[in-house]
């Protein structure tokens, strides 16, 4: 249960990391987010919070619960960053796209607007960090969360803790 523990906390710290970097590239270096990008941001935000629960939680069920909900965010994450790397990235505008519709109309662009706020239209927001698009590098780190997620369940798979 330590190691799991650990892994708990290395998703909540990569998750809260990777919003650190998004929020110093749109304010650093003025590099402003499309939907998709805001909404990568709540995903990583909820799933920090989720793993926050699993870190915290002693239960066996609560901890199987967040671990289910956990790979169902790094799965959703890694379809995010896939569609906006092949498809939003492509148009001209991403209004009227799932991303868009659900930051809106939740108002969560509009009720924190520093974290949330869509400054730029996806193919404005196609940016490289070394050599590799943003939406990629986000796409890896959902699939490493993923294996990390993949991890915990197949400790729950090889003792018996019920």
């Amino acid at each position: 249960m330590l190691l799991e523990k650990k892994i708990w906390c290395a998703i909540c710290g990569l998750c809260l990391a990777g919003i650190g970097i998004a929020l110093l590239s749109q304010y650093a270096f003025d590099m402003q987010p499309c939907a998709w990008c805001v909404f990568q941001r709540l995903i990583y935000l909820v799933l920090a919070l989720v793993a926050a629960v699993g870190a915290l939680s002693q239960g066996f069920v609560v901890r199987l619960l967040c671990a289910m909900l956990s790979l169902s965010l790094t799965l959703t994450g890694i379809l995010a960053a896939w569609y906006q790397a092949q498809v939003a990235s492509q148009s001209f505008s991403c209004a009227q796209t799932l991303a868009d519709l659900l930051m809106t109309q939740t108002g969560l662009e509009t009720a924190m607007p520093a974290l949330f706020g869509i400054y730029a239209s996806c193919m404005d927001a196609r940016i490289k960090l070394f050599g590799l698009e943003y939406a990629y590098w986000s796409l890896m780190l959902f699939a490493m969360l993923s294996v990390l997620v993949i991890v915990i369940i197949n400790g729950f798979r090889t003792k018996k803790t019920y």
